[in-house]
């Protein structure tokens, strides 16, 4: 056999074992690991679907109907928090959800983005938690100026707020109802608002949350404008948030609005 041509293939060999090896080492690697801390409280809220899908890192609530999440819900941790730059994978469709959740393809050429739910950036902290929030059925429709403007700066509040006051148990959505707008082939709805809350739950004597109900456009304000009872959420969703908490505790912090217990910072939409 020619030499040039045993060279050629030895140098073609070696090319697919750094490849290999490479592609292994990113599913192996943990990059920073995190002690995740079980979860005593059943933060879950109900659903309406029946179709709950956990996750190592997260929980959805997934509506077959629209081929969105009603809602994920998750927690974080000041311990979570990493600025750790984890190379992006692609968006695939969930493997645990069995109507099999809409494809990324949905979203092209329809001008809108893949709108994470469970922020990616909440889960830097190892490769594998930041891949978990690239499944499609952690994504919505939304505007460019709405998911870098408004959404991206409430996200940047929570991670605020986990860093200042500790563990949070966060649960969001788009509002799904009737008569949205639809893309793609498997007809994905386009919610005109988005909702977030937040249950601050560390002490059981001083627990607070807060709700948001954004209307999905490019927006200005200031997030405290968006600031809504809970109540309010549940009555558009018909999901029951925090159903484990005692009543005498869930109803009058549903019922009510209290941004003065949480100290907003003014953050950059990174779109502008």
């Amino acid at each position: 056999m020619d030499r040039n041509y045993k060279n050629i293939n030895l140098k073609i060999l070696l090319l697919l074992l750094i490849i290999t090896s490479c592609q292994n080492n990113r599913q192996t690697d943990t990059t920073l690991p995190v002690t995740i801390e079980k979860d005593t409280f059943n933060y879950l809220p109900t659903s309406t679907t029946r179709q709950v899908v956990k996750h190592h890192y997260y929980t959805l609530s997934y509506n077959e109907k629209y081929e969105n999440a009603e809602w994920v819900a998750y927690s974080l941790s000041p311990k979570q928090l990493s600025h750790q730059q984890i190379e992006r994978p692609r968006f695939i469709r969930d493997p645990l959800v069995k109507t099999r959740s809409a494809s990324y393809k949905n979203y092209y050429p329809n001008g809108y983005e893949k709108g994470h739910l469970l922020p990616a950036a909440d889960r830097r902290f190892s490769i594998d938690a930041f891949d978990e929030t690239f499944y499609t059925s952690n994504v919505s429709p939304m505007d460019h100026y709405f998911n870098g403007g408004i959404w991206n700066q409430l996200e940047k509040q929570v991670r605020y707020w986990a860093k200042r006051y500790g563990k949070l148990y966060i649960v969001t959505g788009g509002v799904l109802q009737p008569g949205l707008e639809r893309i793609g082939r498997e007809r994905v709805a386009v919610p005109d608002y988005f909702y977030k809350i937040v249950l601050d739950y560390k002490n059981p004597k001083k627990v607070r949350m807060i709700g948001f109900l954004v209307p999905h456009k490019d927006l200005q304000e200031s997030l405290k404008d968006f600031v809504v009872p809970v109540d309010s959420i549940e009555k558009l969703t018909g999901i029951d948030f925090f159903p484990a908490l005692p009543d005498n505790l869930e109803n009058p912090l549903e019922a009510s609005k209290h941004p003065e217990q949480w100290r907003f910072v003014k953050f950059e939409s990174w779109q502008r």
